[in-house]
């Protein structure tokens, strides 16, 4: 028997990494939609629907409901971060994000402040210590006198006010009520959009 050579062929790349991060990506994004729109009960099913990727994908990514919801607090304290990282940042500007990300995922943001605000202990970990990095991202730019700066903890709990005033099925209605809400705190806010839009 004699033995055939296998041409020399160059397999393409793999984008397996590539592809498996635009997964991720759409899969938090979905999540986000999904959960804003139908609450934290939503099935993972419509996420992975929503995403366009099948449940398996899903699962290879996020082993349970918690993961996809830390992994869409996560991106948000993370855009939250960048914009107050950016070159020409002020406390205007990201707090607009901050109410971006409040109206886009109000199921999830009272996780990072509602305990926290009020010193409980009752929060998880991890939901502290994202509470913590968006306290952090948001005092970096607050002015000496600025109200939302006048006590320890004011800042969070202004948070947790205007979060409690996100509500409305559309997020327009929702960005109303936190636009009014921020108003009633006599505090400015600039475009409410996600870092980077």
């Amino acid at each position: 028997m004699t033995q055939r050579s296998v041409p020399d062929e160059r397999r393409p790349s793999n984008d397996g990494r590539r592809v498996a991060a635009r997964n991720r990506a759409a899969l938090v994004a979905a999540a986000r939609e999904i959960y804003t729109e139908y609450g934290l009960d939503a099935p993972l099913s419509a996420i992975a629907r929503r995403a366009g990727v099948g449940q398996g994908v899903l699962y290879r990514h996020f082993p349970d409901r918690a993961a996809v919801a830390t992994a869409v607090l996560e991106e948000n304290v993370r855009q939250i971060e960048q914009a107050a990282a950016a070159p020409d940042a002020d406390i205007a500007g990201v707090l607009g994000v901050l109410t971006w990300h409040q109206t886009e995922s109000a199921a999830f943001i009272s996780v990072l402040h509602t305990d926290a605000a009020a010193g409980g202990t009752d929060i998880p970990a991890y939901a502290a210590a994202l509470s913590g990095r968006v306290e952090r991202a948001l005092r970096a730019h607050l002015p000496d006198g600025h109200r939302l700066a006048a006590a320890k903890g004011d800042l969070m709990i202004a948070v947790a006010m205007v979060s409690g005033a996100v509500t409305g099925p559309t997020r327009e209605q929702r960005e109303r009520r936190a636009l009014a809400a921020w108003r009633l705190l006599g505090v400015e806010v600039g475009p409410v959009r996600p870092f980077g839009a």
